[in-house]
């Protein structure tokens, strides 16, 4: 049997892509639940229960085919180029500094945002919307009223957060396998180890990024023909300004419940076909 071999930034972005779109179809209904309640400022319950008045069960459904692009553009990058940037820069080691293995996801986090940008802006966009409008509708009054640069809104605070997001989400994960590893006697491999270490980067995301998830969310849910912000500090600041500094971390436990099962269920998805391919894992 061959030895596990490095897999290519491309190989590595593939696993990564197809890991994303699996977990996506699990944990979208709780994102468009928490979109809209940073949107609303509405309470989990009554949310929850006026998208099921909507529509049923389909409607925590709604803007899953821009959830797909955004999985496998944004989220290839982040999640499947950590590994090869991380070996690049030379935080590959097990005694590595930890701010290089941050650093790794900041920059796939940072990349993979820009590339996914009109994806998230259409996926908000459709979350919230509570009309019978149509996906095709929203995406040609979106550039009806503002061009291609209106995929871009948000853009700012988008890449903010993604470096904050995925140098958390990596650089935990990576560095919490090797101490359960080392304290459990579990290898890296282990599908134990590897939820441990998901489960713990999964809660570190939720305090580090609801702040800017939540001024993405309000700047990419900015109606086709108004402009309610002029950028993310305006934004921050009229959010605070309404609701206090709090304010900035509302939807934590709906952000939790989709940050703490999509990340186990990238990390061990990708962890399997990483296995199954014959490559190292992270």
């Amino acid at each position: 049997m061959s030895e596990p071999r490095k897999p290519s930034l491309f190989e590595s972005m593939a696993c990564g892509g197809v890991a994303a779109a699996f977990a996506v179809n699990f944990t979208h209904p709780i994102e468009l639940v928490k979109t809209r309640m940073q949107a609303s400022g509405g309470s989990i319950g009554a949310t929850a229960a006026g998208v099921m008045k909507e529509g049923g069960v389909t409607a925590f459904y709604k803007g899953l085919p821009f959830a797909y692009g955004r999985e496998l553009s944004y989220t290839s990058v982040k999640l499947g180029a950590y590994t090869p940037v991380r070996n690049a820069i030379g935080a590959g080691g097990a005694d590595a500094p930890f701010y290089l293995k941050f650093l790794a996801g900041a920059i796939t986090g940072g990349v993979g945002s820009v590339i996914g940008n009109p994806f998230d802006v259409c996926k908000t966009m459709a979350q919230t919307s509570t009309g019978g409008q149509s996906l095709s509708a929203l995406v040609g009054n979106l550039y009806r009223d503002q061009g291609i640069g209106g995929f871009y809104r948000g853009v700012e605070v988008n890449i903010m957060r993604a470096c904050i997001l995925n140098a958390t989400k990596m650089g935990v994960y990576d560095i919490t396998k090797g101490y359960v590893s080392d304290y459990t006697g579990w290898s890296r491999k282990d599908v134990r180890c590897s939820f441990a270490s998901a489960f713990v980067a999964g809660f570190f995301m939720t305090v580090t990024v609801a702040p800017s998830d939540m001024l993405r969310t309000k700047l990419m849910n900015q109606p086709t023909d108004v402009k309610l912000y002029d950028g993310f500090v305006d934004c921050a600041k009229k959010t605070i300004a309404e609701g206090g500094v709090l304010s900035l971390w509302r939807g934590f436990i709906p952000i939790w419940a989709r940050f703490a099962p999509q990340a186990t269920l990238q990390l061990l998805t990708i962890e399997v076909i990483y296995n199954k391919m014959g490559f190292n894992g992270i």
